[in-house]
């Protein structure tokens, strides 16, 4: 992933998305060829020339003080997520080494205790790369679906896009795509340099129509808290609020937990899918056994 394209391409669809009318301008004469707002407008209500602007959006943000990305984000109307994007973008763009990170892929043990302490809220913990490195019994069972026929870790954004089981997990399966593209897009943001996040866009890229048209559109969003709908295939639909943790002790890691609301449908759902994930569990082949078991038959023959 390149940094002035993605500066370039970020900061050209923001304009895009806004007109004269909802910043306070008059339309300037002459007839639109593109939708939104022009350079030379948002250079007027950011403060800043339109020679200084343009060179921002081909893709020049290295040196930009914070007063004026500031000033940026404010003529652009960005969100909080957008808004720490541009920042990010900027830093990139910056002469500070271009340190190429991997992404965590283990938990420390105290942390999966912590997981499967957690018996009655299925969580999970997740990287930037949206790979589940850990989760509790209740939380895969949960993603039942999605750890079926899973022969590598978990990656959730090749689960939305590649798997047609997410189709009918999600309610709102449009929902779940854009928010597993602004996820990865914010990653990107922080990290341009990261090859392994480079490899995985490119591979969805290249398989998934649906994510290579959301890629484009480079919406970029926090993922903290919401409600979600699942229809899980044992147990119904399920009303879940999350609450994302960051593990501060393992920078990249991501706890996330559902909670159902106390006296609903959800909560009664949820105890009924720690049944039915208990159920699984106790008519599932224990590996350890079945290996004592394939050794001692061996040995008498």
């Amino acid at each position: 992933m390149n940094n002035r394209s993605e500066i370039r391409e970020f900061l050209a669809s923001r304009r895009a998305k806004l007109t004269p009318a909802q910043v306070g301008l008059p339309t300037f004469g002459g007839i639109r060829r593109v939708p939104g707002l022009r350079r030379e407008e948002v250079s007027l209500l950011a403060g800043v020339s339109v020679e200084y602007y343009t060179r921002m959006e081909r893709g020049s943000l290295a040196g930009a003080s914070d007063s004026v990305l500031e000033s940026i984000s404010r003529a652009l109307r960005l969100t909080e997520a957008e808004h720490q994007h541009l920042f990010n973008l900027a830093r990139a763009a910056g002469p500070a080494p271009r340190t190429r990170r991997q992404p965590a892929k283990a938990i420390d043990a105290s942390i999966q205790y912590i997981l499967d302490g957690m018996t009655g809220i299925p969580a999970f913990v997740q990287n930037g790369h949206l790979d589940v490195v850990a989760a509790n019994e209740l939380g895969r069972a949960l993603y039942s679906e999605a750890y079926q026929d899973q022969a590598q870790q978990l990656n959730y954004a090749r689960f939305v896009f590649f798997n047609p089981r997410s189709h009918s997990l999600y309610t709102d399966w449009n929902l779940a795509a854009d928010t597993v593209v602004a996820m990865l897009h914010a990653e990107a943001g922080r990290d341009p340099y990261d090859r392994c996040l480079t490899d995985l866009v490119g591979e969805l890229s290249t398989r998934s129509e649906e994510f290579r048209q959301r890629w484009a559109q480079h919406d970029v969003r926090h993922h903290r808290s919401g409600v979600k709908t699942i229809r899980h295939p044992a147990v119904g639909d399920l009303e879940l609020h999350f609450n994302a943790l960051e593990l501060s002790a393992t920078p990249g890691l991501t706890m996330f937990a559902y909670s159902a609301e106390p006296g609903s449908s959800s909560e009664d759902g949820l105890r009924l899918l720690s049944s039915w994930a208990a159920t699984n569990k106790a008519t599932q082949p224990d590996p350890d056994i079945e290996g004592h078991r394939t050794t001692w038959n061996a040995l008498r023959r």
